[in-house]
């Protein structure tokens, strides 16, 4: 092996050692950084503003940003606006603040479950993964094809995780297309 190709992988391998390998993962055309947790790096996407909104209204921030770790499946602003019209405008009144609370833990799941976790828990499940909620629900993950996964709310309805394992300092982030609903 040449001087060059041994210090390039010696470089790559530092990287992806120190995380920094993670760095470069992009959403909602910012930078996520690993050393970053789920509220600092979520705030920067310019795709999850509704549920970064979402979240400062329901007062879990601080949940958010404690040690975790948590798995987030977070919708993209697109999700929130393919809602009923009038929905998230409801639910972000302060009267409403407990429904909103149950439909933001909803979307989170204890521990850090990567995509690769997902994958193996759908292939021990022969085709599913019930996944229980911070909120006290579950989820249904599911294989959609060979390589996406979907996850089913209590309602039957399916999102697409469109990106998966963006590392967090607490947890992990999966961006989904879909507001998933607690029954």
């Amino acid at each position: 092996m040449s001087f060059a190709r041994k210090t390039v992988f010696a470089v790559a391998a530092s990287a992806l050692l120190s995380g920094a390998a993670f760095a470069s993962v992009m959403v909602g055309g910012q930078a996520m950084f690993p050393t970053k947790n789920i509220v600092e790096n979520a705030a920067n996407s310019a795709d999850h503003t509704t549920l970064v909104g979402a979240v400062k209204a329901a007062g879990l921030v601080e949940t958010l940003q404690s040690k975790g770790p948590f798995t987030v499946f977070a919708p993209v602003n697109a999700a929130f606006a393919a809602l009923p019209a009038g929905t998230v405008e409801t639910l972000l009144k302060p009267e409403n603040k407990a429904a909103l609370t149950g439909v933001l833990t909803y979307h989170v799941v204890a521990g850090r479950v990567t995509y690769n976790d997902l994958r193996s828990k759908i292939q021990r499940g022969h085709g599913k993964a019930m996944l229980s909620t911070v909120a006290g629900g579950s989820l249904t993950a599911e294989m959609n094809g060979p390589i996406n996964i979907v996850v089913k709310d209590a309602t039957g309805g399916a999102a697409n995780i469109t990106v998966y394992d963006v590392i967090q300092s607490n947890g992990v982030i999966h961006s989904i297309d879909r507001v998933l609903l607690p029954k």
